[in-house]
């Protein structure tokens, strides 16, 4: 099964990108990089004969790939076409996903909170301001390194003024 993947997601790659990089993951699955589109696809094979999962996600700065945004089962005898319509509609369903943020928006001169659908001088709703367990109040440990910073500069001003 492994290696009729492979064969499969080489055709599949050549279909659908000129620039791609294929090669297996520890699951026995088969990964389609296309680093110009900043996409991947997955083809792993499911419990059921003669099907496959497919899965899409994203390739985030750096080259990290981001969790599967969309997922389908898809039977190997559809042929390759079938499999590449289908990764072309589950392509085009991420990049749907994602296009609220995507770069080109900041250049338009469109603000965060009108990209996010909102007035310009509303606030947030339902969010709190810092995270929760983070308030003003200093730590149990800063107070320790506090006093520990006190202890040494005490131990200081004594062995000065008894040697002094």
């Amino acid at each position: 099964m492994s290696a009729q993947l492979r064969d499969i997601a080489g055709e599949l790659a050549k279909l659908l990108w000129r620039e791609h990089t294929v090669y297996r993951e520890r699951s026995g699955g088969v990964v389609i990089r296309g680093e110009h589109v900043r996409r991947w696809i997955s083809l792993a094979p499911t419990g059921g004969r003669d099907e496959t999962l497919i899965r899409v996600g994203r390739i985030l700065d750096g080259g990290t790939t981001a969790p599967a945004r969309l997922e389908a089962v898809v039977p190997l005898s559809a042929g390759t076409g079938a499999l590449a319509a289908t990764c072309r509609r589950l392509l085009s369903e991420a990049a749907a996903d994602v296009a609220p943020s995507a770069p080109g928006r900041a250049a338009s001169g469109q603000s965060k909170e009108s990209r996010r659908g909102r007035p310009k001088g509303t606030k947030r709703a339902g969010r709190a301001a810092r995270p929760k367990g983070r308030g003003k109040h200093t730590s149990f440990s800063s107070w320790v390194i506090l006093a520990c910073v006190a202890g040494v500069i005490a131990l200081y001003v004594y062995t000065v003024a008894t040697r002094g």
